[in-house]
C-alpha cells in the first residue's frame, strides 16, 4: 500500500472513530427527544423503540400544565441575565488591569486569582452562605447573580490571556492621539476582544441555567424556583411520567444549544486566541 492510500485509510478510519464517539455523545439527547414523543405503551417497551409509531406531541402541552415553567423560565432568565451581565462588566475591567497596565501589584493579584480558580465550590460554600445570611439575602435570588459582579478567576484568566495577545501598537497609537486609558479601554481594546466575551458570556448563562446546587441552597419559595429546581419538583410528585419529565428536559436544554450553535464560531476563536500566551 502506497503512502497515498495509507493517508487515506488513516483519515477514514479516524472518521469512523470520531463518527462513533459522536453518536455514542449524542444518542442520550436523541433517546431523551425519542421518549418525549411516546405513548405511555411504548415507553418500556423491548426491544427499545427510537422512533416512536405515534408522535405524542400533546406530551409538551401537557407538561407545560404540570409545573408553572414560564414562571420558572422566567426566574432563571433573570438570574442567568444579571450574571452574565455582571462578569461582562467586572471581569474584563480586571483582566485588563492585569494585562495591559503596568504596576505593581499586578503579577501578585494575578498569582492570587489562579490560587483561587484552584479552590474548590465546597471550601468557600459555607462562608459564602454565612455572610449572605447575615445580609438577609437567603430565601432570595441575590447571591446567584450578585457575586458575579465581583469577578470569576477563570474568566478573569481567559481575558487577560486574550488582552495579551492583542499587540501594544494599537494602544500607543491611541495615546499619541490624546486617548485616555478608559476611552482606549472602552472603544479600542474591549471590542477587539469580543470573541472572548462572547465565550464567557456563554459560560457564565449555561452555568446559571443549568446551576442545581445555588437556588437548591437559597431559595425556599416555589415561585422564585428555576428550571432546574422546577424539574426536581417535578420528578418528585410526578416521577412516573417520564414523556412529560423528557419534554420538559428537551425544551431546558434546546435554548442552550442553538445559543452555542449562535456563537460557536466566536467561542472557538476565544478559547484559541486566549492560549496565545
Amino acid at each position: 500500500m502506497g503512502s497515498t492510500g495509507l493517508g487515506t485509510f488513516q483519515k477514514i478510519c479516524s472518521h469512523v472513530v470520531l463518527i462513533v464517539v459522536g453518536a455514542f455523545f449524542l444518542s442520550p439527547f436523541l433517546w431523551m427527544v425519542s421518549t418525549s414523543l411516546k405513548a405511555n405503551n411504548e415507553l418500556f417497551q423491548w426491544p427499545p423503540v427510537w422512533i416512536p409509531s405515534v408522535m405524542a406531541w400533546s406530551n409538551y402541552p401537557a407538561a407545560l400544565d404540570y409545573i408553572p415553567f414560564f414562571k420558572y423560565l422566567s426566574n432563571t432568565l433573570t438570574i442567568a441575565g444579571l450574571s452574565t451581565f455582571a462578569v461582562l462588566f467586572s471581569c474584563p475591567l480586571v483582566a485588563y488591569s492585569l494585562a495591559r497596565i503596568p504596576w505593581k501589584g499586578a503579577k501578585p493579584l494575578f498569582a492570587i486569582t489562579l490560587i483561587v480558580m484552584m479552590l474548590p465550590y465546597q471550601v468557600t460554600m459555607i462562608p459564602i452562605f454565612i455572610a449572605f445570611k447575615n445580609f438577609g439575602w437567603v430565601g432570595t435570588n441575590i447571591p446567584l447573580w450578585l457575586p458575579a459582579f465581583f469577578g470569576a478567576p477563570f474568566f478573569i484568566f481567559l481575558l487577560r490571556q486574550f488582552f495579551m495577545g492583542l499587540p501594544r501598537e494599537l494602544e500607543d497609537a491611541a495615546r499619541i492621539d490624546g486617548a485616555s486609558e478608559p476611552r482606549i479601554y472602552w472603544q479600542i481594546m474591549l471590542p477587539l476582544c469580543r470573541p472572548a466575551l462572547l465565550t464567557i458570556a456563554l459560560f457564565q448563562f449555561m452555568g446559571s441555567w443549568t446551576d442545581y446546587q445555588g437556588p437548591l441552597i437559597y431559595l425556599s419559595d416555589e415561585s422564585q424556583y428555576t428550571l432546574m429546581l422546577g424539574m426536581q419538583a417535578f420528578k418528585s410528585q410526578h416521577g412516573a411520567e417520564w414523556q412529560m419529565m423528557m419534554a420538559t428536559l428537551v425544551m431546558i436544554t434546546l435554548p442552550i444549544i442553538l445559543l452555542y450553535f449562535l456563537v460557536q464560531r466566536a467561542f472557538i476563536r476565544g478559547i484559541t486566541f486566549s492560549g496565545i500566551k
